[in-house]
């Protein structure tokens, strides 16, 4: 053995060996128990970062299970990400001084493609740097064709259902991406702004004042309300009211929504660009055409078109003032949802989506994990599950993305429409020429795209797919893409299911589902763990994983999370070029408990980079020492000979310790404290194993027999959390065929 340990000499050697041999195949155990994880797909176009580091907790388990016996299967993929990769890719079109909206749908759609096509590869390999044990061979992507019609098939399954429907109805906008997102895609922040105070005249006389922090959207009015059983207002209720700056006339009315005390008691109704409102507006048959346009800029209002929405306030607010309109302003905390990739202000806007009835799905969810059918550790994260499915509400499935799987819905023409027939084919492709023609207008790619969604309001919608359309009628195809987490919320059972359509997979959906645990980051619960049970329990009426472990978030060394902005992310890559993987794997999970957040610590790094070289050490004194005194050393390590043939009480004190470390171990990653594991496994092995018994036997030549095959069974133990030095540490220690990670986790039992 060398004197060092030299990391960089040995990664990639290994894994290769690994590879080559097939070891990562659950086919290494044929006949054992099935044990399956499937990796939490990193975006196609990313690199690698510290939440997919700590992957290492599934690595572990993989590599435990392995040991075991058990038919494991480790299935990694990755995900086109819709929304987060067409940002990214706009932002590098930016770079070069262009934009989206220089492009074709089809142009736009294939740059995207050949850039996450060149990027997809380094993924993988990054993830090969940890030592990941991962069954390649089965490796799928959300845009393979076998996924999609997973996808797509569900999807059908879910109309035919009645669980999925189309709306026109409000939907949070971004105006610069030029999407739309749900909800749970919306970031909430607390600003400081103004209330302003607007005098409405009352066409019989006199005012009413509405209090408002959107002065500028007032010429989207169709009315003013007030509480029923406010008696300021009660003489008030069915008159009109002159729309400030406009003299539009709009009906003063009544509801139970309005909060007496908050400003006035009075507020403007804005439909098409307040959640609320929109509400209101239906309930009292109210409505009005939307005055911000899909750029962010104000139409159809004749005093601040044009203008974009602080710009259409200021304006606003002084004309107000110059009439002599606005009473007062105060300043005023409220909350703006902004999106969560570029940071933009989010517009409500009235829209046409498809959306998932969520009802019944969520309350099958809810029922698998009280009952205990699905069990979430660390158990403080049931609640917030619990919560999060119960005050969920229809799921808005609809993007205006072009990168994606687009929605399978053609929408068959009744009536002659010439715009929409001249401009589409009966694939759905635009005509170029035209195109060309109305971008040579000034139209922008989403604005076209947009005119088409109006023609197909007015269309009614029916799920066809391309093999079943009828050649004698004409059709529109939808041109919005499904939110990811529709088709990642598919992963477990789809990436499965298209594994079993290859050759010689018969049975293997039903043995690897369903899949044993599903490990992630806490912070995707609500977006992908509850929707995955959902689809889950729908599509293939079993619960898609059985247990969910969640980790923790890898912060920087003074607490604060990575950002690329702050400029304090770190690569991991580089913390292996330097440590080495198993430094790296050590440190993340030493100290560490199950589900907390985490400061990355160059201490630990080092100290767990110490650990392999001790670990090397340990391994080198032990073949020096066997040349040196020439002893016959076991050539069967294994438990059952060791017992066998030990008499004296020394190695028989030191068996025993070792044996109380494996069931410890085994105990501790079953529960899956993979921080207690960790931290008795250092301790154990530097300051019991090396510190006391390596120098116990140096005086005692004879006790270096059983010490070797007690050293081959830490090397298992440490396996799981460091495979690199403990394989090739293991490959140079004579008395055994293969390698470590196929080899059996000691079992003391007679």
């Amino acid at each position: 053995m060398d004197k060092t340990y030299n990391h960089k000499e040995v990664e990639e050697k290994i894994y290769q060996q690994w590879e080559e041999r097939g070891t990562f195949k659950p086919e290494i155990n044929p006949d054992g128990k099935p044990f399956t994880i499937i990796l939490p797909p990193p975006n196609a176009n990313g690199d690698l970062h510290f939440g997919h580091a700590m992957f290492v907790v599934e690595d572990i388990l993989v590599r435990y299970h392995r040991m075991l016996g058990d038919s494991t299967l480790w299935l990694p993929g990755t995900d086109h990400a819709g929304t987060e990769t067409q940002f990214v890719f706009e932002k590098k079109l930016q770079e070069q001084g262009k934009s989206r909206f220089d492009f074709s749908r089809e142009e736009l759609y294939e740059k995207v493609k050949e850039y996450v096509d060149k990027n997809r590869g380094g993924i993988q390999n990054q993830l090969r740097k940890l030592g990941f044990s991962l069954d390649w061979s089965r490796e799928k992507y959300t845009l393979d064709a076998d996924i999609v019609k997973i996808v797509i098939e569900t999807f059908r399954r879910m109309y035919d259902d009645g669980l999925i429907y189309r709306d026109y109805r409000l939907v949070n906008y971004c105006t610069r991406d030029g999407t739309s997102f749900s909800d749970l895609e919306t970031i909430s922040q607390e600003k400081e702004g103004n209330l302003y105070y607007i005098k409405y005249p009352v066409k019989e006389g006199g005012f009413i004042t509405v209090a408002t922090t959107r002065p500028e959207t007032l010429y989207g009015d169709v009315a003013v309300m007030v509480h029923p059983k406010d008696v300021r207002y009660k003489h008030l209720i069915g008159k009109t009211v002159l729309l400030p700056l406009t003299q539009r006339e709009i009906p003063i009315i009544a509801d139970e929504s309005v909060e007496k005390d908050f400003g006035t008691g009075a507020v403007k109704v804005t439909p098409s660009h307040d959640f609320t409102d929109f509400e209101v507006g239906r309930k009292h048959n109210l409505s009005f055409p939307p005055i911000i346009g899909w750029n962010g800029k104000f139409e159809k209002t004749g005093i601040v078109d044009g203008l974009y929405a602080k710009q259409a306030r200021e304006k606003t607010v002084e004309l107000l003032k110059e009439k002599g309109l606005l009473e007062k302003e105060e300043i005023h905390k409220m909350v703006i949802k902004v999106c969560y990739k570029c940071k933009t202000i989010l517009e409500p806007l009235p829209l046409e989506q498809w959306y998932v009835r969520v009802q019944s799905l969520k309350e099958k969810a809810i029922e698998v994990v009280k009952n205990g059918e699905i069990k979430i550790t660390p158990n403080s994260f049931v609640k917030p599950y619990i919560d999060w499915l119960e005050g969920l509400r229809d799921w808005n499935i609809s993007r205006q993305n072009v990168w994606g799987i687009r929605i399978p819905v053609w929408y068959e023409l009744e009536h002659e429409t010439d715009f929409a027939v001249s401009f589409l084919d009966q694939k759905g492709n635009y005509h170029q020429g035209l195109l060309n023609e109305l971008l040579g207008q000034g139209f922008s790619f989403d604005e076209i795209a947009l005119g088409l969604q109006r023609v197909i309001a007015r269309i009614e919608a029916k799920v066809v797919l391309e093999e079943e359309k009828d050649p004698k009628k004409k059709y529109l195809p939808e041109t919005d893409t499904f939110d990811t987490w529709f088709s990642s919320g598919q992963w477990p059972f789809a990436v499965l299911m298209a594994n079993s359509d290859c050759k010689n997979a018969d049975g293997f959906f039903e043995k690897f589902y369903p899949t044993s645990v599903m490990e992630t980051a806490y912070d995707i619960l609500r977006a992908w763990v509850s929707r995955m049970v959902m689809l889950g329990i729908y599509r293939t009426g079993k619960i898609p994983f059985r247990q969910v472990l969640f980790h923790g978030l890898v912060n920087d060394p003074y607490g604060k999370k990575m950002s690329k902005s702050k400029g304090n992310v770190v690569n991991p890559l580089e913390l292996i070029e330097q440590y080495g993987a198993d430094a790296v794997r050590f440190a993340l999970v030493y100290g560490n408990a199950t589900g907390a957040d985490q400061s990355l610590s160059y201490t630990k790094l080092e100290a767990a980079r110490k650990f392999t070289n001790k670990l090397w050490n340990m391994a080198r004194f032990i073949e020096m020492k066997r040349l040196e005194l020439k002893i016959t050393f076991f050539t069967d390590h294994s438990v059952g000979n060791l017992k066998k043939v030990n008499t004296n009480e020394f190695d028989q004190k030191w068996i025993k310790k070792v044996e109380d470390l494996t069931i410890e171990i085994s105990k501790y990653i079953d529960s899956y404290q993979f921080n207690l594991a960790s931290e008795k496994l250092y301790d154990f092995v530097w300051h019991e194993f090396a510190d006391k018994y390596i120098e116990e036997t140096k005086t005692n030549p004879d006790g270096l027999i059983v010490l070797e095959s007690l050293f081959v069974i830490i090397l298992k133990l440490l396996h799981p959390f460091m495979p690199f030095v403990t394989e090739e540490i293991y490959q140079k220690i004579p008395g055994h065929d293969g390698m470590l990670i196929t080899a059996i986790w000691p079992d003391f039992r007679e």
